[in-house]
């Protein structure tokens, strides 16, 4: 990520430090520990904060950060740490070890991480990702059909149906971009093919909400939202809503979603503890079965593997490069704040 973002962070820190400190306090008994960013509802984190304390003693509280503010309260917090591990999208990856508020540890099962996925010295690596698609609530389409292509949600049929996130303020929002940019010939270099896309869904009112908008697609409120698969499928098999994904016919990519040892955390042996965890067997399956992509997929259960798409549609499925699209970050904000009008 560009210095310009990594200021930016370093800019909102004093007030993230107001807010984390209203949200979790220093951990220093023994068996506790902080985790930035690991809110139960989000990839089902509910669960593995129940495992931890039934398999390792350790009580983490749940924490409702965003990659962002995560990093912020840990820069604002850098002469005095609270948290011990922190839990970002693969985006922020690159800012965190640049801001130094991480420091290197490799967990079990190391050696068997991609190296695509992993930081060389052990600031962070991957534990599960997700797909961006189309996150469909089919009843309230009306009359208009499951849309199956970037192309289609340009339609005047989905007039006011489409949502994304803001790429100005969310990750997910600047993953939309560069995957519909590479989906319709763009690169990390090249933003134009997105910028002349999202201009012409302008013609249809598209939602662009700035938080994650889970409860409004289930609502039916934003009929047709940019968001992972692991989000949709919860929709339709946990939350039993008429709910579709759709993986576009044009391609989309993949974001593994990363963890890491915060520098000089105050109870650095419990986050070890957990990094080694949330690797193991047991959390791996506990990922599947809050259906994201674990780093080992051979812990996935076969019953989680049925409820995804089959693996033809994620043959359009393409890995983000991390350290690319955070070069490309600033871009992705100032273009779209420009020129998407």
């Amino acid at each position: 990520m560009s210095t310009f973002s990594i200021k930016r962070m370093a800019a909102a820190a004093a007030l993230a430090f107001t807010a984390a400190a209203s949200v979790a306090t220093p951990a220093q008994a023994s068996d506790r520990a902080i985790c930035y960013n690991c809110g139960i509802e989000w990839a089902d984190w509910g669960s593995q904060l129940k495992a931890i304390k039934e398999q390792l003693n350790i009580q983490m509280p749940p924490d409702n950060k965003n990659s962002g503010q995560a990093i912020a309260a840990l820069l604002a917090e850098q002469k005095k740490p609270v948290a011990d591990v922190v839990y970002l999208g693969g985006i922020a990856s690159g800012a965190a070890k640049e801001a130094g508020v991480l420091q290197p540890y490799q967990p079990e099962g190391w050696d068997n991480i991609p190296e695509s996925l992993k930081d060389p010295e052990g600031h962070w690596f991957s534990i599960h990702s997700g797909t961006l698609g189309f996150f469909v609530n089919t009843a309230a389409l009306g009359d208009a059909p499951v849309p199956k292509s970037w192309a289609d949600l340009l339609k005047p049929e989905y007039k006011g149906m489409v949502g994304y996130l803001d790429p100005t303020s969310a990750a997910v929002g600047q993953l939309g971009v560069m995957a519909v940019n590479l989906a319709l010939g763009g690169s990390y270099d090249n933003l134009d093919p997105a910028i002349q896309y999202l201009n012409e869904l302008q013609e249809n009112q598209p939602i662009v909400p700035k938080q994650t908008s889970y409860a409004r697609v289930l609502s039916g409120e934003i009929p047709i939202l940019l968001d992972y698969d692991f989000n949709a499928y919860r929709a339709q098999h946990t939350d039993k809503a008429p709910v579709a994904f759709v993986i576009p016919e044009e391609g989309t990519v993949n974001m593994p979603y990363v963890i890491g040892l915060v520098k000089n955390a105050p109870n650095e042996a419990n986050g070890k503890r957990i990094l080694d965890f949330v690797l193991s067997p047991d959390s791996q399956r506990m990922w599947g079965n809050a259906f994201l992509r674990p780093v080992f997929a051979e812990h996935m259960s076969e019953d989680a593997k049925a409820k995804f798409l089959p693996d033809s549609e994620y043959e359009r499925v393409t890995p983000i490069d991390l350290q690319k699209l955070a070069s490309a970050q600033d871009d992705i904000i100032n273009r779209y704040r420009k020129e998407v009008n």
